[in-house]
């Protein structure tokens, strides 16, 4: 997809598109999973602390983990070769910036109801379902933090589930802006650029945003941002 963006050719072959679709749902599917993990994860560090290292061992570390990426794995078989045997169009212009499946369904010229079905129960099993699972998560968590009255112990909350949080609802308003919008030209065109936002942006930003979590990098940054600070003045 990069190098279609950055050069003049905008070409992708067949398979190159299957490809590109069958991993941008496995990847897609998986990180719905694993983001809603992390927010049991939370939970139980919040809510449950005494009993974390007794709930959150590595053996079910390892099985969540996997659950993961079976789903995903799952989800993109299934959904990939129904969307990939649609007749499509004679001029074959993908109007999106990566092939998914939204994309290739407006491209069909034949009937969509199956697939549009398809993307419908997916979206809800793998985006509406994780969400309503990660927002009681976080009621519970907001409900614990509520009955603390420790400054010290408010910071540790809000450390432990703050990046998180932020990665949630830029992951989840981004996909739910691409797979959930109605079916008019202007909704199509802002999913459009919701979706390279949500291909390219969302990748680079979450190293960061974890990333920030780690005490030295915070240092860094605070040494950064005070020698700026520094020069400016002078």
């Amino acid at each position: 997809m990069l190098v279609h963006l950055w050069g003049p050719r905008k070409i992708i072959s067949f398979l190159g598109c299957s490809v590109q679709l069958f991993i941008f749902l496995f990847l897609g599917t998986t990180e719905c999973v694993l983001l809603t993990v992390m927010a049991f994860d939370r939970y139980v560090a919040v809510c449950q602390p005494l009993h974390y290292a007794t709930i959150i061992h590595p053996r079910l570390c390892r099985q969540l983990a996997a659950v993961a990426w079976v789903m995903g794995l799952v989800q993109s078989a299934v959904q990939t070769p129904p969307t990939l045997r649609l007749p499509f169009c004679p001029h074959r212009q993908i109007d999106d910036f990566v092939c998914e499946v939204p994309s290739l369904i407006q491209l069909s010229c034949g009937d969509t109801t199956y697939n549009e079905i398809q993307l419908a129960v997916s979206s809800v099993i793998f985006l509406v379902m994780p969400l309503t699972l990660i927002l009681i998560s976080y009621g519970a968590v907001a409900r614990a933090v509520l009955r603390i009255n420790s400054a010290v112990a408010w910071r540790k909350a809000l450390g432990t589930c703050s990046y998180h949080l932020i990665v949630v609802t830029l992951f989840y308003s981004l996909v739910i802006a691409v797979y959930l919008q109605p079916k008019n030209p202007y909704a199509q065109k802002r999913g459009k650029f919701f979706g390279l936002f949500y291909a390219v942006g969302t990748p680079l930003l979450n190293p960061l945003i974890y990333t920030l979590r780690n005490k030295e990098v915070k240092r860094a940054l605070r040494r950064l941002l005070g020698k700026d600070r520094d020069s400016r003045k002078n």
